[in-house]
């Protein structure tokens, strides 16, 4: 099988050529363009979230090897959730060579963050069955990059960071506003208003509630702290 020129080209951007094209082929077919002649990546999706998380666990052990269970887990999640997937996929241009059916790509598929976090799942497992272990890990590793060296601070859940801040002086928990939405239903921006019982409250935006809370209750804290 010869890939087209996009794949080839997106060869080029993730670092790795296929001996067998078909792998890739299917790896950027989404579910909505599938057929009975034509696999969709749902099942290598499966496979690469596994070995994601193989490689992601192996790195997190090797570079903090006196970290605890408690501390390895929420800094794990950070790097293999959806979000950090799709941000991945992003800067690859993964949307551009997506295969989508008409109605994903009239609802924006391309730049859907559950699409391209599945489509970025799917690329990890294609290389892993195409060139084993060594290259799947060296893809991973070379693309996260220098997340997975200061994941330990960006893993810190900032909403409970704020709700201990306030309970250890007497409040009641922060209380979160959406003040704002916008976009359209694929694409939207929300606007939250984290505020405390003093008074103090910062503002955050994101394509996700539970991502403008935390960024929200990120720069609430960082403000109590820094006047403290």
């Amino acid at each position: 099988m010869k890939l087209s020129a996009d794949l080839k080209a997106f060869e080029g951007r993730i670092g790795y050529k296929f001996t067998k094209p078909e792998l890739l082929n299917r790896a950027v077919t989404h579910a909505s363009m599938s057929s009975a002649n034509r696999d969709d990546n749902q099942r290598l999706e499966f496979l690469g979230d596994r070995v994601l998380g193989l490689v992601m666990a192996e790195a997190l052990l090797a570079l903090d090897p006196g970290a605890t269970e408690g501390q390895l887990a929420p800094r794990f999640n950070a790097l293999v959730r959806k979000e950090t997937c799709a941000d991945v996929a992003r800067e690859i241009d993964m949307g551009a060579v997506l295969k989508l059916g008409r109605s994903e790509m009239l609802s924006g598929g391309r730049r859907k963050q559950a699409l391209l976090g599945d489509a970025i799942e799917a690329i990890i497992a294609a290389i892993y069955l195409d060139g084993g272990l060594e290259p799947a890990k060296d893809f991973i590793l070379r693309h996260w990059g220098d997340r997975v060296n200061t994941v330990k601070q960006d893993a810190r859940d900032a909403k409970t960071a704020l709700q201990e801040w306030a309970q250890a002086r007497g409040y009641p928990p922060p209380s979160y506003i959406q003040t704002d939405r916008q976009g359209p239903d694929h694409a939207p921006v929300f606007t939250i208003s984290a505020q405390v019982e003093n008074g103090a409250k910062a503002v955050a935006t994101a394509p996700s509630k539970r991502q403008a809370e935390q960024a929200a209750a990120k720069t609430l804290l960082a403000q109590l702290e820094k006047n403290s």
